[in-house]
């Protein structure tokens, strides 16, 4: 039987902020909110109107996926920053970009929307499995 990895909450909810804060910055004017906002053809208006919800499901996710991604991290054995971003390397690419290339490939979506996208998962899986490893 598998045994539930030993898990420290400090670490998953500071993973889990440490997305959150990633993706406030990744979508802000200073980096990529105007590219975004256009390519997925979403209006400032209808930002502004659904934020509420969308910051309240992407909470949840981030510390669903700080949770999960701590199980893998311990499995593997990583305890040091490198080791959990290779981890969470991992389950970026065998995961996240296998699971949303059908946006450009079946959708038609603009290939950059997924970089931007795509971009900012990997940077926060990465941070997330550096804290994850250490902390987590």
């Amino acid at each position: 039987m598998i045994q539930p990895p030993n898990m420290n909450a400090v670490g998953i909810i500071g993973a889990g902020v440490a997305r959150m804060a990633i993706g406030a910055l990744w979508y802000s004017p200073l980096l990529f909110v105007k590219a975004w906002s256009k390519l997925a053809g979403v209006s400032e208006a209808q930002m502004k109107a659904g934020m509420a919800k969308a910051l309240t499901i992407d909470v949840i996710g981030s510390l669903l996926m700080s949770f999960v991604l701590i199980h893998s991290i311990r499995y593997a054995g990583a305890t040091t920053p490198l080791e959990g971003m290779a981890v969470a390397f991992w389950h970026w690419l065998g995961f996240v970009a296998v699971a949303t290339i059908g946006n450009v490939t079946f959708e038609r979506r603009p290939f950059k929307l997924f970089l931007i996208n795509n971009g900012y998962m990997l940077v926060s899986l990465l941070v997330m499995g550096a804290i994850l490893a250490v902390w987590g």
